[in-house]
């Protein structure tokens, strides 16, 4: 039986949380998820950044169903999880959010002390010379370039993709960067592709000051977010997870909460105590410039390599 009477508990138990956020955050934003209740794939495997970066057929492939799939996710507003979440770091109580969502969605609803551990869906990197732009800017060009492709419409799927099956994609064309003419990637982090070191490095030392760390709709079957439940399990601090199904570290949780994530965290949304009753002592106000999006364009210091 867990120590802890109920999440409410353990959020009032720890000031300094590190919380990890996964695709069940954005669900009901209208942002599908990739796995099931049990933390197996409910469609085909992701594309793979070795296929993505080698054959033409899959960037093709992938980029006109992200024509498709862009619109929606470039639509999706934040939901009660998002706003709840952004409530608690208001109350000083997050030490760091780190999220392998890439729809920035934490951010649009006020979170400022986070990482994108998995990158932006809505920056693109050239591969060649490392320009940053925005995805908008790339979605004209698609769409001046592939004008009968603009009527199509398909199934959302996962991170701005959609599933386009039937389409015959070897006409569509993919432009190359306009500054080298490099080959051009979502600035995210594929499948079989390596987080950035210093994303990892950074999110660990904040974790490393945390009192307890909270996963919020991740079934953590991806070792890029499972590998911080490991750290907090050999520091001795709490691990609490609302997830709806199985996560790869249940035997880890000190609490876990089976319900969708804006429910579970709804009690963060009550109304503020009314003015003049008892407060909680406030921690002094934390700034860091680790808290730079280390996805974003580089406008601070050089950002070291990447790694596992």
């Amino acid at each position: 039986m867990s120590e802890y009477a109920s999440l409410e508990d353990f959020i009032a138990r720890h000031r300094r949380l590190f919380i990890l956020t996964g695709a069940g955050c954005s669900t009901r934003s209208g942002i599908p998820d990739y796995r099931d209740a049990d933390g197996q794939w409910k469609r085909a495997r992701p594309v793979t950044y070795q296929a993505f970066m080698s054959e033409d057929k899959t960037r093709r492939r992938y980029w006109a169903r992200s024509l498709i799939g862009w619109r929606r996710v470039r639509g999706a507003e934040p939901n009660d999880a998002h706003r709840a979440l952004a409530r608690l770091e208001a109350r000083d109580s997050v030490e760091l959010l780190i999220t392998q969502n890439v729809d920035r969605l934490h951010q649009a609803a006020g979170s400022a002390r986070m990482i994108d551990l998995h990158g932006r869906i809505d920056l693109v990197r050239c591969m060649a010379c490392g320009r940053r732009s925005p995805r908008e800017e790339l979605q004209k060009e698609f769409a001046r370039l592939n004008p009968d492709w603009l009527d199509l419409d398909a199934a959302e799927a996962p991170d701005g993709d959609a599933d386009l099956e039937g389409a015959d994609f070897s006409a569509f064309v993919v432009p190359a960067c306009r500054r080298c003419g490099g080959l051009l990637k979502p600035d995210v982090v594929f499948f079989g592709e390596n987080v950035p070191r210093d994303r990892v490095d950074a999110a660990f030392r904040h974790l490393d000051q945390a009192d307890a760390m909270l996963v919020v709709g991740s079934s953590l079957m991806v070792y890029s977010g499972f590998r911080f439940v490991e750290r907090a399990a050999g520091l001795g601090k709490p691990v609490a997870a609302i997830n709806l199904g199985r996560t790869r570290a249940d035997a880890r949780l000190a609490l876990k909460v089976e319900e969708a994530c804006e429910s579970a965290l709804s009690f963060l949304l009550s109304p503020e105590p009314a003015s003049g009753s008892i407060q909680p002592a406030r921690l002094r106000p934390y700034r860091s410039s680790a808290f730079v999006s280390p996805a974003e364009p580089r406008r601070s210091r050089q950002q070291p390599g990447a790694d596992n």
